[in-house]
């Protein structure tokens, strides 16, 4: 069995773009969140759609990881039909293997709307009910089985985690145990809706076991508070005057969960990282590639590109120049996925 420099573990979607114009952004001083508008009853004409398979964070970041050269896997579910068949073609045709991508008969793959309006988005998004999937056993000295020697039980250096659907919290209860038999491996967490729903305590296992976690300042807040609501309000970043968040206090709180490195990516205001040595880094957004034209994908590259970059023995300042600018390519495209850097892309712009 090949050992992988990653595998990325995860739920995916088939993303349809729907350029708009006739639409406004609603954004009130005392509202944490802009809310887009458009005549309520009415037909409302969009500018084009460009529909994108594979999409998704761990998906996302398979797919950019994989571009900078790394050997990818990808644990998902699709279903059995057009557009699942198209996101597997996608994924092999960029070299990540896609064993353990389960097909469902009976349940399509996920598809998102993306109302695209500016220069960013709003998601109509619908995961579908796949049943629990992670594919591979603990074994220890109970089972007289070492875990390498499973067929099914793949080496890694890293395994990523991110968005997915787990109704009882046994599949990351299965991952945990996994890791645990598997001591070499180092995880990347970045946390999606169901994640941050369940909340801290019952995702110990995952947070201690973190190497690194990734989040922005809104996910950042929420952790730190151990999933609980926070007295700091959420200020929108395009109002003016928002109050400045103390990121390396919460980066110090999410590391006190178990992660050895905490990155807060913060949109247009760039990012910061505390690495295992507790050296606090932070750098602006990088805008050398020109205006963002769509920003979807964009905290899914900065992901890759600094557990590319970490998983090289850079260091930590250097693997968020990486990230940056990886992100800063992937907003001046249509998609996750056409803006994705090569390493020697990424390496002639640090």
């Amino acid at each position: 069995m090949k050992k992988f420099d990653l595998i990325s573990v995860g739920d995916n979607a088939t993303d349809a773009f729907i350029r708009l114009s006739e639409a406004e952004l609603n954004c009130q001083i005392d509202k944490p969140e802009c809310k887009i508008c458009m005549k309520f009853a009415s037909k409302i004409p969009y500018d084009s759609v460009t529909e994108v398979p594979a999409g998704g964070n761990s998906s996302n970041v398979a797919l950019g990881s994989a571009r900078l050269g790394l050997a990818v896997a990808y644990i998902s579910n699709v279903g059995d039909d057009d557009h699942g068949q198209k996101t597997l073609a996608k994924l092999n045709e960029a070299g990540i293997n896609t064993t353990w991508v389960k097909k469902n008969a009976d349940v399509p793959t996920n598809y998102n709307y993306v109302l695209w309006y500016a220069d960013d988005r709003t998601i109509l998004v619908k995961h579908e009910n796949y049943p629990n999937y992670f594919p591979f056993d603990r074994f220890d000295d109970t089972h007289h089985q070492s875990a390498q020697s499973e067929p099914d039980n793949p080496e890694a250096n890293w395994l990523y985690l991110s968005s997915m659907s787990d109704s009882d919290g046994s599949v990351h209860q299965q991952i945990a145990d996994w890791l645990t038999a598997q001591p070499e491996t180092k995880l990347a967490f970045s946390p999606g809706t169901w994640q941050l729903k369940a909340g801290v305590e019952k995702l110990k296992a995952i947070y201690a076991r973190t190497e690194i976690l990734f989040c922005n300042k809104q996910e950042a807040t929420k952790i730190s508070n151990r999933g609980e609501s926070s007295d700091e309000p959420e200020v929108s970043p395009r109002l003016p005057n928002s109050p400045k968040v103390v990121f390396r206090t919460l980066a110090e709180s999410i590391k006190n969960l178990g992660p050895k490195i905490v990155v807060i990516t913060d949109g247009e205001n760039g990012a910061s990282v505390l690495d295992d040595q507790n050296n606090f880094y932070q750098i602006p957004a990088f805008t050398n590639f020109g205006p963002a034209l769509e920003r979807t994908g964009a905290g899914d590259a900065f992901a890759a590109a600094f557990l590319v970059a970490t998983a090289n023995n850079l260091p930590a300042d250097q693997a968020l120049a990486w990230g940056a600018i990886n992100s800063a390519s992937v907003v001046t495209q249509i998609g996750p996925h056409a803006g994705l850097l090569t390493r020697t892309e990424i390496e002639k712009k640090s």
